[in-house]
């Protein structure tokens, strides 16, 4: 079932935020993608943006949102996917008045969110020790490549560089040979997954930092750089290195230290297959028909089948290969063995698990804002007592100038 929500839903419950104001200074993915999850939690989240181009994202199209006619709109599907549930405003941060208004937003704020270049702010008057001075119990979050200090820190930075300078890139891709060779040599995430993690990383300093002014009654400074995130992101493949000294090799769409455990071939396509243990490996062998493999001495234990993998999996793909991919679904289903297909946007969204926790959110833009629906990915979050609501659609750049100068600050908008 599709979940169907208006602009602003009221619910009888209030999120579990619903007493914080954010201020969202921030563009693009990783800030974005932070103050979302705030909003989706039920914090008023205010996200102030340029008044000729607004954020980036609005632009980055082809899949522009259409409006209730089903025109396009100037609106990137891009820009729908991490700016739910927050209030526009257009301030031109380069004049004084826009700067004050923005200190104004500030005192009386509980976050703010930002990811400008290192310094960049501070010529604003809106730097951590101004607006810290001025409300000493703002949480201020800085979102940058490489983090407020350091000999890279005032260098751009973004993304595909972020996963190439901390390693993910080198043990991202098709497999290694068995002769060293570098395979189809390193490959970036598709995803934009250092800002991901760094709006995630974001989004828990930031609830941990509310938490401890609960006891100071202070707020602080937070500091997230990608590159942090990225190289964090690869602990448990770091962990090997530290204790070796060796650069772990890419294994493509199998696990470093499971077999098997990755994508096989079938008739008629690929899918998923393990075996996280050496029980599971002897029904997956069952039901495969192949019980023999399963003492084959070359495979009977993790290590065994580790060590021969290339062998094991030729095995494997020769049975596999006999049917298509729907007979081993439903065989493998009925046994409890670990098994996937590798699905497209279209049968994830068609999938009955997906569709059961309602992972599609259509929301719609108010009237005046041209309507038309948006249809989102829902938050993963699930809470009890609290739950995450959607009470605003993406907004229209600039929509919430005048009701958040008369609302929040009390004045009369010019």
């Amino acid at each position: 079932m599709i979940g169907l929500f208006v602009s602003k839903l009221s619910t009888d419950m209030a999120g579990a935020l619903s007493h914080l104001r954010v201020l969202d200074l921030t563009r693009v993915l990783a800030g974005p993608w932070c103050t979302q999850t705030l909003g989706d939690l039920g914090a008023d989240v205010i996200k102030v943006e340029r008044p000729d181009t607004g954020d980036d994202t609005r632009s980055w199209g082809p899949q522009w949102l259409r409006d209730a006619n089903g025109n396009e709109t100037k609106d990137s599907a891009y820009f729908s996917s991490c700016n739910r549930n927050k209030r526009s405003i257009a301030v031109d941060l380069t004049k004084p008045e826009g700067q004050d208004i923005v200190r104004e937003l500030a005192l009386k704020s509980d976050i703010l969110v930002e990811n400008y270049k290192v310094g960049d702010l501070k010529r604003y008057g809106l730097d951590y020790e101004t607006l810290s001075a001025l409300n000493p119990r703002l949480v201020y979050c800085s979102i940058t490549a490489y983090g407020q200090d350091g000999p890279y820190a005032e260098r751009p930075g973004y993304d595909l560089l972020c996963q190439a300078e901390g390693g993910l890139m080198a043990i991202n891709g098709h497999a290694d040979v068995e002769d060293g060779g570098a395979g189809g040599g390193p490959v970036k995430v598709v995803i934009a997954v250092t800002d991901v993690l760094s709006g995630l990383n974001a989004t828990v300093a930031i609830l941990a930092a509310i938490e401890a002014r609960h006891n100071t009654g202070r707020g602080q400074r937070i500091d997230i750089a990608l590159l942090d995130s990225v190289v964090q992101f690869g602990a448990n493949q770091i962990a090997s290195y530290f204790l070796t000294g060796k650069q772990p090799k890419r294994v493509g769409n199998a696990h470093v230290n499971l077999a098997p455990y990755q994508s096989f071939k079938t008739k008629d396509g690929y899918m998923i297959v393990g075996a996280g243990n050496d029980s599971q490996w002897r029904k997956l062998c069952d039901a495969m028909g192949v019980p023999a493999l399963a003492i084959d001495p070359r495979f009977i234990e993790m290590k065994d089948r580790n060590k021969n993998r290339a062998a094991l999996v030729a095995e494997m793909e020769r049975t596999l290969t006999t049917q298509p991919t729907a007979f081993w679904l439903d065989t493998f289903a009925s046994l409890g063995i670990p098994h996937a297909p590798i699905n497209t946007y279209d049968q994830v969204f068609a999938h009955p698990q997906v569709q059961h926790r309602n992972l599609r959110v259509d929301m719609q833009r108010p009237p005046e804002q041209g309507g038309g629906n948006v249809a989102m990915v829902a938050s993963p979050i699930r809470m009890s007592e609290t739950p995450v609501e959607y009470r605003y659609a993406p907004p229209a750049k600039g929509a919430d100038t005048e009701a958040v100068i008369r609302e929040v600050l009390g004045k009369i908008p010019s």
